[in-house]
Order: structure tokens, then sequence, then C-alpha cells
């Protein structure tokens, strides 16, 4: 994974950089992150998926300030709850389990994703969309803590149990 998000990523920016938009002083970079780069959903075994993510906003973030002065545009994608293969796979092929995840709301699909990416590059030369997040409209977070006791509850996993009972 490791090799395809963050290497190959590194490698393909910096040839494409190197051979055709530094020495035309112009292009548009677009790299594909996720909602899951800036906060996690509550599925195990993740990490490294949600690292590579956050790697990629990191990366966008010193290249864009590296390309400062010129006509190099630097984006980000960030798109979160997508109908595809990897959801199902997220819950080990348990198509129940997807649907609970999608319940209350319709997830995207490939083509809204591609629409915002057309967005965001259909943008006058002049304009750099730095980032955007396309998540579908009825889920907004990734995570949703629905009383005060789950407030109560995931604190304590954080802090000791004499600070949390003050609050």
């Amino acid at each position: 994974m490791n090799g395809t998000n963050i290497s190959g990523l590194m490698y393909t920016t910096h040839s494409v950089l190197k051979r055709s938009m530094i020495p035309k002083d112009k292009g548009s970079i677009l790299n594909i992150s996720s909602v899951t780069a800036l906060e996690c959903p509550p599925f195990p075994g993740e990490a490294v998926y949600h690292a590579n993510k956050a790697c990629i906003e990191a990366f966008s973030n010193s290249l864009r300030t590296e390309t400062s002065g010129t006509n190099i545009r630097v984006m980000v994608l960030r798109p979160g709850c997508i109908n595809t293969h990897f959801h199902l796979q997220r819950v080990q092929f348990d198509q129940e389990a997807m649907d609970d995840f999608f319940s209350g709301y319709t997830p995207l699909v490939a083509e809204d994703i591609a629409n915002s990416a057309s967005f965001m590059l259909a943008q006058p030369e002049t304009t750099t969309i730095k980032a955007l997040d396309c998540v579908p409209t009825g889920k907004q977070e990734l995570l949703q803590i629905s009383s005060d006791q789950d407030i109560k509850t995931n604190i304590y996993d954080v802090f000791s149990s004499e600070i949390v009972d003050k609050l």
C-alpha cells in the first residue's frame, strides 16, 4: 500500500514536474486523498490506509509551498463514502454491514468523484481549489456520537476516570 499510495505518487509527481511542468512553468496536479486522512471511520485495521492518506495531504501541502511563485496548481480531492468494492472489503464482504454503514443516505458513486475532479480542474489557471471534500449530503461526518454517555465512554479511553468524572 505504501508503495502505491506514497512512493508511486511522489515518483510520478517528481517526473511530471521535472519533465513538463517546471520547464513550462504551468500545470495542475490533482492528488486523490480521502476524508479519512482527516477523520477516521470506526473500522479496525485501517491505520496504515489512513496514514497513507494523511501523507498525501502533507505531501500536497508541502509541494504547494515549494511550487509557490509558479503557475503550478496543487490540489487535493478528498472523497468519502463511495459505493465501491473497497467499502465492502472493509466490512469483510458482509453486505448487511455495508448496508448498515450506508443507512440513511445515498453513498457516492464513481461519477460523483469524476464530476468533482472535473470541477476542480475546470477552474481558470489563476484559481486553485486547494482541497475539496466530496461526501454524500446525508453523511457529512464519519463518526457520530449519539449521547453524553457515548462521549464519556470515548473520553474514558483517553483520560483517567478521575478527570472524566469531574466533567
